[in-house]
């Protein structure tokens, strides 16, 4: 039987099957390194190492890729980071931000979000988004044009619809009283897309 799993392993575990999700492949150390925030490849080889130790996933040392997800790893415990406040300059499911987990039900949604980020302000109000509201959302770097997205501008973090025509892109509010914020390409940071929305009432 599986031992229980650390937040921290459970968010490397969730990392290495979105990036299967997303590309095909298993992520490399430096490219979890990289997604988590670590310093250096070494905190990854750890964690993949307990991962393997309680039975989750196989590494197979002889490739940069080999990392193979076993059955374990479709857990029923599917606790998800809620990130509040997110610091400059880290990763925003960064161990500094994640301020608890929350329980999320299997199949909530329609595709399986990373982590739970709370909204501050009341930009996407119309699009049913709310003040204090948690959104779930999948990491990714690449989203599509109409999709609401969470993205990096400067030191802020800001969640807007994202707008993307031939000669410009925008963030898109979804309350009048916001002004559409222009993007120069090489700005635009993406930092996962909006999957579902949970209310949160505690």
């Amino acid at each position: 039987m599986s031992e229980i799993l650390t937040d921290r392993q459970r968010q490397v575990l969730e990392c290495i099957r979105q990036h299967l999700q997303d590309t095909g492949m298993a992520p490399t150390r430096a490219e979890i390194a990289d997604l988590m925030g670590f310093q250096s490849k070494n905190a990854a080889s750890d964690h993949l190492r307990a991962l393997e130790r309680k039975g989750f996933i196989r590494i197979h040392n002889d490739r940069s890729r080999g990392i193979q997800l076993l059955d374990a790893a479709n857990w029923n415990d599917d606790e998800m980071p809620l990130v509040g406040r997110v610091a400059a300059g880290l990763p925003i499911e960064a161990v500094e931000n994640v301020e608890r987990t929350v329980p999320v039900p299997q199949g909530l949604f329609n595709q399986r979000p990373t982590y739970l980020l709370r909204v501050q302000g009341d930009s996407m109000r119309d699009a049913g988004i709310l003040d204090g509201d948690l959104i779930a959302v999948r990491k990714t770097n690449m989203a599509r044009s109409g999709q609401i997205v969470v993205a990096r501008l400067d030191e802020d973090v800001t969640v807007k619809t994202l707008k993307i025509d031939k000669s410009a892109i925008f963030l898109m509010p979804a309350n009048d009283t916001f002004e559409p914020i222009p993007v120069a390409p090489d700005q635009l940071m993406i930092e996962g897309i909006v999957v579902g929305l949970i209310r949160d009432v505690g």
